[in-house]
C-alpha cells in the first residue's frame, strides 16, 4: 500500500472533509483474477455505502481500479475501511490516500473583502 508523508500531514488539518482512496490492480494481477472476487467486493462495498463510510465511488477510466470519496477525516480510518474490503484481503490492489477539503484560495477572496457595516 502507498501513501506518501505529505497526505499524512495533511490529514491533520482540521479542513479535512474527506479521504479519496485511488485504487489500482498490483503489477501482475490479471482481470480475471479480480473478477473472481468481484461479487464479494460489490456486496462489501454496497454496505459500507448503506452505512454512510462511503460517500461517492467511481471506475478509473483505464480500467485497472476504483475511486472511492469516502467519509472520514482521518488516513488511519480510511485504511481500515479499504482494507475491509475482499479484494484488498486478496491483496489485489495498491491504494493510495488523498485527504481533501475545502478549495483554499477561495478563503482568499473572504480575506480581501472589505468589513460589512450593519
Amino acid at each position: 500500500m502507498t501513501d506518501s508523508s505529505h497526505a499524512q500531514t495533511q490529514s491533520s488539518t482540521s479542513t479535512t472533509t474527506g479521504i479519496f482512496a485511488l485504487l489500482k490492480a498490483k503489477p501482475g494481477v490479471t482481470r480475471e483474477r479480480v473478477m473472481a472476487v468481484m461479487p464479494a467486493e460489490i456486496r462489501a462495498t454496497v454496505q459500507l455505502y448503506l452505512d454512510g463510510k462511503i460517500r461517492e465511488w467511481y471506475s478509473r477510466d483505464d480500467g485497472r481500479g476504483g475511486v472511492f470519496l469516502l467519509n472520514t477525516r482521518d488516513i488511519e480510518e480510511a485504511k481500515s475501511i479499504m482494507e475491509s474490503l475482499p479484494l484488498a484481503k486478496e491483496d489485489l490492489l495498491d491504494h493510495e490516500y488523498v485527504p481533501v477539503g475545502p478549495l483554499l484560495p477561495l478563503r482568499l477572496l473572504l480575506a480581501s473583502q472589505p468589513a460589512s457595516r450593519s
